[in-house]
């Protein structure tokens, strides 16, 4: 179902090597058919499988359906049919899963039916298989990566030549990397629904894109990378998912999309241009970093491939694929309880006392001061703050009454700071 950049890929590979998936799924693979909007924008689909009637085509005599349409609707409705009726599914539909994911879980369940979707998150990476598989006897603690290729060309963009946000999400435009309208991408809701993905997966909770903190990149000045370079530093846009534990014990999940600073010897820090990587952190395995490129037709069909011989071979064997996990059901902490750090710019009066009030401000909120700097500028000087971990709503608050303060001008910019020791 579809047949777009990513489909197209699939049906040309599954054409191309037919002895090849015979030989590693232990059985032909024949495709039955090919369902579009649009018969006519679809030259290389063969006229004998193209047809507009997606229901007919799930409820038809086939065993996998393979979903690439995107989107909510109907998608989930022909899913919840194919699974319903005991047919396997493939799917590289993020929104969805981040949605409605435990609905097609159980919907599988109760079918006997297996749901594979490595290609919803980071391309061609083989990422989700690994959490939900080889990771499954280990204890993850965090996962942390860049999971959205079109903000990660723009952010690489801005450190590399300096520009502003705006001229290089043009010039993304022009190159390819970003769509006509690409809100999904550069204000976080493709990375907050790939997010929950990763959470879910990886804390064994269901969390979906609605329990995702989402901030975008379209607030990142200049200014905001050249304070990151003068320290080091260079700034991403991040999917963060980890686990909180509290002094008595209490564990809850936290899952936030937002721009961060992260020192520029972090693993994630080289990832340019629209590749993605992720970080995991887990107990016995310890640090593993998955890189690859992220999106694309290739790739991503790579990716759903590789899901269809897993379900062809649980079909040959008559096997079953790995089910839903949301055995632990953590809760979901908030963003104003997640322990965070602040890389602060302020403009401040270039006079004696002005570093002794911000200060004094920080202690009020019981914020820990890491790093500061301050330089003149003739009667008006520039500070800047790094912070210790403290809860996000302490920090926020604490800005909020910094910017009241009499000797403060301006707060030039806020920016989280990740990747490095508290």
């Amino acid at each position: 179902m579809g047949c777009g950049t990513v489909g197209t890929e699939v049906l040309r590979l599954l054409q191309d090597q037919p002895e090849e998936f015979a030989a590693r799924t232990g059985a032909p693979v024949q495709v039955t058919g090919v369902a579009v909007r649009r018969p006519h924008k679809h030259p290389e689909v063969p006229e004998h499988l193209i047809t507009t009637d997606a229901t007919a085509l799930v409820e038809g005599d086939v065993d996998v359906v393979v979903e690439l349409i995107g989107g909510i609707e109907p998608a989930r409705s022909l899913l919840l049919t194919a699974l319903k009726s005991g047919k396997s599914v493939v799917t590289a539909n993020k929104a969805l899963l981040a949605e409605y994911g435990s609905e097609l879980y159980a919907a599988a369940d109760a079918a006997g039916a297996d749901i594979y979707f490595e290609a919803a998150v980071a391309g061609a990476i083989p990422l989700l298989r690994p959490l939900r598989e080889s990771l499954a006897g280990d204890r993850i603690n965090r996962v942390m990566g860049i999971v959205n290729g079109t903000t990660n060309y723009i952010l690489s963009a801005m450190d590399s030549t300096g520009a502003g946000y705006s001229e290089t999400l043009d010039e993304a435009g022009r190159l390819g990397y970003a769509e006509a309208d690409p809100t999904a991408d550069v204000d976080g809701f493709d990375a907050a629904a790939k997010a929950a993905i990763l959470a879910s997966l990886a804390f064994h909770t269901r969390v979906t894109a609605t329990d995702v903190h989402r901030e975008g990149i379209s607030a990142v000045s200049p200014g905001d990378i050249a304070a990151a370079r003068s320290l080091d530093r260079t700034v991403k846009l991040l999917a963060i998912c980890e686990r909180v534990v509290d002094e008595d014990g209490t564990e809850s999940v936290s899952a936030r999309v937002h721009p961060a600073m992260i020192p520029r010897s972090h693993p994630l820090a080289g990832v340019g241009g629209a590749f993605n990587a992720v970080f995991v952190e887990a107990e016995a395995a310890g640090q593993l970093m998955f890189y690859g490129q992220g999106a694309g037709g290739a790739p991503t069909a790579s990716a759903v491939l590789g899901d269809l011989v897993a379900v062809a071979r649980n079909l040959v064997v008559a096997g079953k694929g790995p089910r839903e996990s949301a055995h632990a059901q953590l809760p979901v902490r908030p963003m104003g309880g997640t322990p965070t750090r602040y890389h602060i710019s302020l403009d401040v009066a270039d006079k004696p006392g002005v570093l002794s009030q911000v200060a004094a401000t920080f202690n009020e909120h019981d914020v820990s001061i890491s790093v500061v700097r301050q330089q003149g500028r003739g009667d008006e000087a520039s500070l800047v703050v790094v912070t210790h971990t403290a809860a996000d709503a302490a920090l926020k608050s604490t800005v909020d009454k910094i910017a009241q303060l009499e000797v403060v001008r301006e707060v030039v910019s806020v920016m989280r700071v990740e990747g490095e020791p508290s």
